[in-house]
């Protein structure tokens, strides 16, 4: 039995516009939810400048060997309702009492100004921000002084 060519369906101008406009819209659409996804959890650029930072690696490496002999440790910083917290131990597991500690908190995608906050500590180690950090995720880089040793890091909180 052979079809009747007057009921045959035709592929027309029509079709061909619907098929491209389709193709492209979900492309689009597709870079639309990958850019989203990539613009809100890029977290920066970890250095501004590579040649210079390759200048500055010995240096820095010198700087995490002598932070190293220290024996410091430090929990990681917790959020305590508007403010954040964190516990830092001495080689010997004893609290590291009368620190200076102060943080700069930075919004990972620089939608908001640096923050910085200063820490008051207690009898265990324990040092809490004066200051509040809003809502949300933050990049901060602590400076941990006590007498004339130095130690650096850098923690996220949510």
């Amino acid at each position: 039995m052979t079809p009747d060519p007057s009921k045959r369906k035709t592929f027309t101008g029509y079709h061909a516009a619907a098929m491209i406009v389709a193709f492209f819209a979900v492309v689009v659409a597709v870079n639309m939810v990958m850019a989203r996804f990539a613009v809100s959890t890029f977290s920066g650029t970890l250095v501004d400048n590579t040649y210079v930072a390759s200048q500055k690696y010995n240096t820095w490496l010198e700087e995490a060997r002598k932070q190293q002999a220290h024996g410091w440790t430090s929990s990681k910083v917790i959020r305590l309702q508007d403010k954040v917290a964190m516990t830092v131990m001495k080689a010997d597991n004893s609290p590291l009492q009368d620190a200076e500690i102060m943080a700069i908190a930075e919004h990972p995608v620089g939608r908001a100004e640096p923050i910085i906050l200063h820490f008051v500590g207690d009898q265990t180690g324990t040092y809490i921000s004066r200051g509040v950090l809003p809502e949300g995720r933050w990049k901060l880089r602590i400076t941990i002084t006590h007498r004339g040793n130095k130690m650096a890091l850098a923690q996220e909180v949510f």
